[in-house]
């Protein structure tokens, strides 16, 4: 049996000299995570005996905690533990950062404290030892009135981040009351390993991995230039269209889109013949993913306007209005409030009537109302609870404009870093984590999992109204991820 803890969690060990504190925190955690006052006594004292630095050596002991918690890093508190104020000074500073406290007591028989004692070099006096047991058995009855968020046994420990917590059981409840899910690739980086001429094989190679694994759809962003989230701008970015026609062609059943086109970039009437030729090449397997923009430095680079955010709505709602005209029949004017197309012709018209649009963005004033209005699927961002929100408030905007929300898809985007053991997982998160990160902000950044792990995830975002989940990966140099992604897509097929 093991511990799940989340990070960042604050972890105090509590229990008498001997009982195995420091022995069970070096199996479990990073030398890094663990702050010992036995240590400590060493930077400010003779050693790490030293009994007369021990004041000073908790003072200090108080102030990296403090800081470690505000930086958000998993701490685990390896002392006594048996001093109740300083247990609630712990956990009121991890409180104050929104940080969950967990207490491990280590219930050793006081024999076998006894005997570890004696096999110290440096042994803590037989009448402070008795003391110590003797506080333990009255501070343990009381632990789990102090407001911990759990009470543990030094079981071993696995550390996943926090919207993984429960993923056990809700991947058992998965399998015992199934739910739909369907899952989109996004493709948002191209610097593989290897020349440029072997781009476009490798891409290939993606698109058809993920549809063997069961992707019902492959998303690209509409940059330019890559984007300070993913990488420098010198890394690779392909055209988003072109991307998806070359992809159009090596594949058969998956959709393709733009995740999402930015209502800046093209002539709102040119997006939408693109976007109809892909649907008509693909074989009705376009979607129209569009927003307003928002990399104001591509945009500098480029020569091309960034208007202000309201003239930006402006020109994506027009646009909403206008494309299924030209998506339709005939070529019939628009005119909007900054649009104005005197002939909205598309032909070849596109197989699908009309091609879904998917709206970017989950505010939920502007956006979300435009989704209730003109969209066919949203994107939204964020845990379970956040989408759970951000659902409702698309629901009332629906029954504001008379509208069934059961007609709009809900998508999310995450990043999810997969391996098929903890390991395994492990090695990954030290392979492709940043220098200037530490290992479990990146796991929780890439929401780093085995299978299970993911399956207990995407279980709760069904239950917060999530119908399509895409994802992209930190590491495409090779579809090993995708293979092993697939028995979770597997899991939500029933």
């Amino acid at each position: 049996m093991s511990i799940r803890l989340p990070s960042p969690c604050l972890v105090l060990l509590i229990g008498p000299s001997g009982s195995g504190k420091t022995t069970w925190a070096e199996a479990n955690f990073h030398d890094s995570q663990v702050v010992s006052s036995d240590e400590l006594r060493s930077y400010v004292g003779i050693d790490q005996h030293d009994q007369a630095a021990s004041q000073d050596a908790f003072e200090l002991l108080d102030f990296i905690v403090e800081k470690r918690l505000a930086r958000g890093m998993l701490t685990v508190v390896d002392t006594l533990g048996l001093n109740a104020e300083q247990r609630a000074r712990h956990r009121e500073l991890a409180t104050a950062q929104g940080i969950p406290t967990y207490a491990v007591g280590f219930n050793t028989s006081a024999k076998l404290c006894r005997e570890r004692n004696k096999e110290r070099s440096r042994p803590v006096p037989a009448r402070v030892l008795s003391a110590q047991i003797k506080q333990w058995g009255s501070t343990r009855d009381g632990l789990a009135e102090e407001g911990f968020a759990a009470v543990l046994d030094p079981e071993p420990v696995v550390v996943v981040p926090a919207d993984q917590l429960d993923a056990d059981a809700r991947a058992a409840a998965q399998r015992s009351d199934p739910r739909r899910l369907a899952f989109g690739l996004q493709i948002p980086s191209f610097t593989w390993d290897g020349e440029r001429a072997q781009l476009g094989e490798h891409l290939v190679e993606i698109g058809r991995a993920a549809e063997s694994a069961g992707f019902s759809s492959i998303w690209v962003m509409d940059h330019f230039r890559q984007i300070p989230q993913v990488g420098p701008e010198w890394h690779d970015m392909l055209d988003s269209y072109t991307a998806l026609g070359f992809l159009a062609g090596a594949t058969t059943t998956v959709r393709l889109g733009v995740l999402v086109s930015g209502i800046t970039y093209r002539n709102p009437s040119h997006l939408g013949k693109i976007v109809a030729t892909l649907d008509v090449l693909s074989g009705g397997r376009a979607s129209c993913g569009l927003g307003i923009g928002w990399f104001e430095n591509e945009h500098t680079a480029y020569g091309w306007e960034f208007p202000p955010v309201a003239d930006r709505y402006a020109l994506l709602e027009d646009s909403l209005q206008m494309l299924p005209l030209l998506w339709g029949p005939g070529s019939p004017s628009f005119e909007g409030t900054v649009l104005n197309v005197p002939e909205a012709m598309c032909y070849p018209r596109p197989i699908q009537d009309p091609i879904p649009i998917m709206i970017g963005g989950s505010g939920e004033k502007k956006t979300l109302r435009l989704v209730a209005q003109y969209g066919d699927a949203c994107n939204l961002f964020g845990d379970s609870a956040t989408i759970a929100h951000k659902v409702e408030v698309l629901a009332a905007h629906c029954l504001e404009v008379g509208r069934d929300p059961a007609e709009i898809e809900i998508t999310t985007l995450s990043t999810v870093l997969i391996a098929p053991d903890r390991r395994s997982l492990n090695a990954e998160v030290d392979r492709l984590g940043p220098s200037n990160a530490t290992a479990d902000a990146f796991a929780a950044r890439v929401n780093a999992g085995t299978a299970e792990d993911h399956i207990g995830r995407f279980r709760n975002l069904t239950e917060a109204g999530v119908h399509t989940a895409i994802i992209n990966m930190p590491d495409l140099s090779s579809t090993g991820p995708i293979i092993t992604f697939a028995p979770v897509i597997e899991a939500f097929r029933q």
